[in-house]
């Protein structure tokens, strides 16, 4: 079969799926119910060639990628708001009384937006400014530590590269053994079932999607992995003895880093050779961390987010078409 174009991310006690110019936020409430939201937004990529040239497609596609996840998480997190927070309001005593609470609601909502803007913005901000301080800087800085002893450039751009491997993977184990997260992670193996399940050309059912692989090319936490190892590379071709400016290329390059694991991602999901399934395989091994095996009422939630984005059905006859041809 051939590759499906949605993608997704894991989100607090649901997934979301993304197609195109559209994605779906499907999530189970604290009443049990499946709560579906779907939203339109027009992509960078439809916004001007220069978006679909390689390398900066990347950088874009990466951002945007943030923005919704940290939209979607935002969203998924308001099922989840302190009891207190949820209780009804006392009923009113007059219309009058009513309609004041009516508009009150509104100008609420209004502001409720506009402070959830401005968190989403600060919070893509901050996760950006602490994962360029934990990944590229921190270890350039204790790497830089070495000048002194060590004067060969490439090996203690090796050592740096290492450093930074090992912080990434000592994070990654971490955030596996938090509750909370363990439970992300098994709806993140649910929507990469979901997908596989798709490109294997089996019929979204809870039992088929169960049996899928939780693993793919395409994850999220493969190009984060990749972007390690590219990182490694761009910057052993780089050499400054002062330690500042190196630290600033460090944040400089990070868009062209970005880029170049994007084209790789890219390309090993649409290719099934040797060479993309041996170059895939160290991300896959790190899957092994992020993503757990889900429950069926996991797999349930993360079909409905697909059948926000995807006439799935439509999409295996099409298939189905495409090989018999």
């Amino acid at each position: 079969m051939g590759r499906v174009s949605i993608g997704g991310q894991a989100v607090i006690e649901g997934i979301m799926m993304k197609n195109e110019d559209k994605y779906a936020i499907a999530v189970r409430k604290p009443d049990k119910e499946i709560e579906v939201k779907l939203e339109s937004y027009t992509p960078w990529s439809k916004k001007g060639v220069i978006f679909r040239a390689p390398i900066v497609r990347g950088v874009f596609n990466f951002v945007e990628s943030l923005v919704i996840g940290m939209k979607t998480l935002m969203y998924s997190a308001e099922f989840y708001e302190e009891e207190e927070e949820l209780k009804p309001r006392k009923s009113k005593k007059n219309k009058q009384d009513e309609l004041q609470a009516e508009t009150n609601e509104i100008s609420d909502e209004k502001k409720k937006e506009s402070s959830d803007d401005m968190l989403m913005f600060g919070t893509v901000v901050f996760s950006l400014i602490l994962a360029i301080g934990l990944f590229m800087l921190l270890p350039a800085f204790l790497a830089s530590l070495l000048d002194g002893v060590i004067k060969n450039h490439f090996l203690l751009g090796l050592i740096e590269g290492a450093i930074r491997l090992i912080i990434f993977l000592i994070y990654v184990v971490l955030i596996s053994m938090m509750e909370d997260i363990k439970r992300t992670f098994m709806y993140h193996g649910a929507e990469h079932k979901c997908i596989n399940c798709l490109e294997s050309g089996k019929d979204l059912t809870v039992e088929n999607v169960m049996e899928a692989t939780r693993f793919h090319k395409r994850c999220g936490t493969s190009f984060l992995f990749i972007v390690m190892i590219v990182s490694i590379l761009v910057f052993m071709c780089i050499r400054t003895e002062t330690v500042w400016l190196r630290l600033l290329l460090r944040v400089l390059l990070v868009p062209v880093i970005a880029g170049i694991s994007y084209e790789f991602i890219r390309f090993a999901g649409r290719h099934d050779n040797w060479i993309a399934n041996v170059l895939s395989k160290p991300g896959l091994w790190v899957q092994k961390l992020t993503t757990k095996e889900p429950t069926p009422d996991m797999v349930e939630v993360a079909i409905m987010a697909v059948e926000g984005v995807l006439d799935w059905k439509a999409y295996l006859e099409e298939q189905k078409t495409v090989n018999e041809n």
